[in-house]
C-alpha cells in the first residue's frame, strides 16, 4: 500500500503542492481492519463465547474507532483502542445477556458446536477452554490478553483500565485455580 501524501495548496501560484511526506497523525482504518479483524473476533469469541456477537462487537469497535480517528492523540495506538473497545463491548453483550435471563427467565438457546467440533479439538483443549470460561471475568480477561494476546503487563492494565498489580493478582489467581482444575481433571 502507498503512503498517504500531504497535499496543500500553493498559496502563491494557487497550484496545489505535494510534499511527499507521510501523514502521521491518521489511521488507516482499511489497513487496520485488514490486518487485525480476524484476531480481533478470536479475542471476542473467547470473552463472549459466541462467534456471531464476537463480529458484531469487533465490528462495533471499528465503527468506534472510525468516529474518533481524526481525534486520536496516537495514532499508533489504534490497535489498542480497539483491544480496550473489544474488552468493553464484550462486557456490555454479557450484562445484556444477564439481564435479558434475569428478566425474561428464558435460558437462551445453547450454541451447537460446528460438526467437527470434537475433531478438531482435543481433550485437553477442551478441558482448558471449558476452565477458563468458568474464571470470573476479571481473571478470564487477564489471562486472555495475556497469554493469548501475548500482551505485557502494562497493556493488559491499560487496555483493562486497571493497575498493573491488579493485573498480577488475576493472572497468579486465575493461574492458580486453572491449575487446581485441570491437576485434578488430569491426574
Amino acid at each position: 500500500m502507498a503512503p498517504l501524501l500531504i497535499v496543500e495548496a500553493d498559496k502563491q501560484s494557487g497550484g496545489l503542492t505535494d510534499r511527499s511526506a507521510p501523514i502521521a497523525d491518521r489511521v488507516d482504518l482499511h489497513a487496520l481492519y485488514n490486518a487485525h479483524w480476524r484476531y480481533l473476533v478470536r479475542f471476542a469469541a473467547l470473552l463472549v463465547d459466541d462467534v456471531t456477537s464476537a463480529e458484531d462487537v469487533v465490528q462495533d469497535a471499528f465503527v468506534a474507532l472510525h468516529r474518533r480517528a481524526d481525534s486520536l492523540r496516537e495514532p499508533d495506538a489504534a490497535l489498542a483502542y480497539l483491544r480496550t473497545s473489544v474488552v468493553n463491548l464484550s462486557r456490555s453483550v454479557i450484562r445484556r445477556r444477564q439481564v435479558a435471563r434475569k428478566h425474561l427467565k428464558v435460558a437462551e438457546p445453547e450454541a451447537t458446536p460446528a460438526a467437527d467440533y470434537d475433531v478438531l479439538l482435543r481433550d485437553e483443549h477442551r478441558a482448558a477452554l471449558v476452565a477458563v470460561r468458568a474464571l470470573p471475568r476479571h481473571q478470564r480477561e487477564v489471562l486472555i490478553l495475556r497469554y493469548w494476546s501475548g500482551l505485557s503487563e502494562r497493556e493488559i492494565a491499560q487496555s483493562l483500565g486497571i493497575s498493573p498489580g491488579s493485573v498480577k493478582s488475576a493472572a497468579s489467581r486465575g493461574m492458580a485455580t486453572l491449575q487446581r482444575v485441570l491437576g485434578s481433571e488430569f491426574a
